[in-house]
């Protein structure tokens, strides 16, 4: 009986202790520290879905953040820039997951404000492995014809809950235009 209660309490303790959120949550594991994200899957569905397959499918397991943006890549009315990850660089064959239907800003009610994820394309729908995390507004995202030329914008579809600082860490390695230098290690993402 001693036993069981004493199972009972510790299972108590540790259900009280778990993290519980409305949304789902990600961890990004990195060389550079961890970044958690908490996704939208109310609002962005499809990007969710897609990216939440990578994560279980163990995609970014060595994955890298290789590109990034810093003010002077950007217009002058926005800041700060962002970075971006996944296989591309470091295991192409693994960038061949499947397309993503795309989910424009306008239609999820999400934006590229400070913290937002969202998904890497070419065009409408051709979203696969790569994302990128914004630093500070990048509204230009949502829809300019200057970064898109169809005017849909990138996929939104989450926020980073805790781990700006190491976000920020990893945008201000050296670079070489667009390319990191250095690129940091994904170590792995995985749901929390």
């Amino acid at each position: 009986m001693k036993k069981i209660l004493l199972f009972v309490i510790i299972c108590s303790i540790a259900s009280c202790t778990a993290k519980k959120y409305k949304e789902p949550h990600v961890l990004i594991s990195t060389t550079a520290g961890d970044i958690e994200v908490e996704l939208y899957p109310d609002k962005a569905p499809k990007s969710v879905a897609g990216f939440l397959s990578n994560v279980d499918k163990g995609i970014y397991k060595d994955a890298a953040f290789y590109r990034v943006l810093k003010n002077e890549d950007l217009d002058a009315d926005h800041n700060e820039g962002l970075i971006q990850g996944g296989v591309y660089k470091t295991d192409p064959s693994k960038a061949t997951q499947p397309f993503i239907d795309h989910e424009s800003p306008r239609q999820t009610g999400l934006s590229h404000t400070s913290g937002a994820i969202s998904l890497a394309r070419t065009t409408p729908g051709s979203a696969s492995t790569e994302f990128f995390i914004c630093i500070g507004n990048q509204t230009q995202f949502d829809s300019s014809r200057r970064t898109n030329p169809d005017g849909l914008g990138y996929a939104v579809f989450g926020k980073v809950f805790k781990g700006m600082p190491v976000v920020r860490s990893i945008q201000s390695g050296k670079n070489k235009g667009d390319q990191m230098i250095d690129f940091v290690k994904i170590l792995d993402i995985k749901r929390l």
